[in-house]
C-alpha cells in the first residue's frame, strides 16, 4: 500500500501517482466493523471500475486540532491504523495534515482543490451524514451537486448497526520496544516497554499475545497499561509486556524491535501497592492468571 503525507496532494504531480481513483474519506480510528464495511465496499466498487482504491484521512484528528484537551482517546496509533487499512486491500492512503489552512477551507474549495484536482476522484464513497469544509458547512447534498458538476460517481454508505460498539476483533497496541528502568527484571519479570505518547483507551493488567513484526512470531504473556503508581507518581503512560518465553539475556534482543500486542482478557485494574514485595506478589498472581487463561483457551 502506498502512503503519502502532508499538504501536497497526489494530483499535484509530485507523487507520481497515476490519474483517477476510487475514494473514501474518514478518520478510521480503530478501523472497526463499520469502517471495515466501508473499506470492503470501496475495494469492491473500485475493482469493478478498474480504479485504484484510496483512503483520505487526517492527522491530527480534527477534534484534536480544535479541542486538544477534550479530544477522545485514540483507539489506534497511526501505524496500526495504516496496517489495518492495508489488510482490507486498499491501494493508497493519503494523510492530509489537518491545520489552520485546511480548517478554514470552504466546502466548495475542498471539493475542487482536494478531491478533484488533488486526488482526481472518479468515484466517492461517504456516509450520508458526512460533513466537510470550514465550519462543517458541506454536506451530502452539496457532494451530490459537485459529483454532477465535476463528473464523478457518488455513493452513500448505509449504516452498519452496532459498528460503534464493537471493534470486531481483539484490541491491539503496537510500538518499538524501548529501554526502561529495568525494575521488572529486578522483580523477576523482565518486560518489553512501549512508551505511549497519548493517553491509552484502556488501563490495567491483561493476558496478551504479542507478535514480533520482523519474524511474525506470536508470544504469550501478561501486560500492564498505566502509570505505575507503586513506582512513580504522575508517570507517563507505559505499556509493559512480560513475555513468558523470553527471559534473561535473551530478552535484550527485543530492544528496538516492533511489537504488536493483542489484549485478550483483562485480569484486574491498575493498583498502588505498599512496596516492591507486594508488587512482586501481585505480578506473580497476574502471570499465573494469564497462564491459566491460555490453558483454558487453547
Amino acid at each position: 500500500m502506498q502512503v503519502t503525507h502532508g499538504t501536497v496532494l497526489p494530483g499535484s504531480g509530485r507523487s507520481g501517482i497515476a490519474a483517477g481513483t476510487g475514494l473514501t474519506i474518514g478518520n478510521f480510528d480503530g478501523v472497526h466493523r463499520g469502517h471495515r464495511a466501508m473499506l470492503d465496499r470501496l475495494v469492491e466498487k473500485s475493482r469493478a471500475l478498474q480504479l485504484p482504491c484510496s483512503v483520505l484521512t487526517f492527522e491530527p484528528h480534527p477534534r484534536e486540532f480544535f479541542s486538544p484537551a477534550s479530544a477522545p482517546t485514540r483507539l489506534t496509533r497511526l501505524r496500526e491504523k495504516l496496517e489495518l487499512i492495508a489488510e482490507a486491500g486498499v491501494d493508497r492512503v493519503h494523510i492530509l495534515r489537518f491545520d489552520a489552512r485546511l480548517a478554514a477551507l470552504a466546502a466548495a474549495r475542498f471539493v475542487e482543490e482536494v478531491l478533484v484536482r488533488g486526488l482526481d476522484v472518479r468515484w466517492l464513497l461517504v456516509g450520508r451524514d458526512f460533513r466537510f469544509g470550514a465550519k462543517r458547512t458541506g454536506d451530502f447534498a452539496q457532494l451530490e451537486a459537485a459529483a454532477v458538476g465535476h463528473g464523478f460517481g457518488l455513493e452513500a454508505m448505509p449504516d452498519v448497526l452496532h459498528a460503534g460498539q464493537l471493534l470486531g476483533r481483539a484490541y491491539m497496541m503496537s510500538g518499538r520496544v524501548a529501554h526502561g528502568e529495568k525494575l521488572g527484571r529486578t522483580l523477576g519479570f523482565p518486560t518489553a516497554n512501549i512508551v505511549l505518547r497519548r493517553r491509552p483507551p484502556l488501563a490495567g493488567v491483561f493476558a496478551v499475545e504479542a507478535e514480533l513484526e520482523e519474524t511474525h512470531a506470536v508470544l504469550r504473556g501478561v501486560a500492564s497499561v498505566g502509570r505505575r503508581p507503586t513506582v512513580k507518581d504522575n508517570a507517563a503512560p507505559l505499556l509493559e509486556v512480560h513475555l513468558f518465553d523470553w527471559q534473561g539475556a535473551h530478552h535484550d534482543a527485543l530492544y528496538g524491535r516492533h511489537l504488536r500486542v493483542k489484549f485478550l482478557r483483562k485480569l484486574r485494574d491498575e493498583e498502588k501497592y505498599g512496596g516492591l514485595d507486594a508488587l512482586r506478589a501481585a505480578i506473580t498472581r497476574d502471570a499465573q492468571q494469564a497462564r491459566d487463561y491460555f490453558k483454558s483457551n487453547g
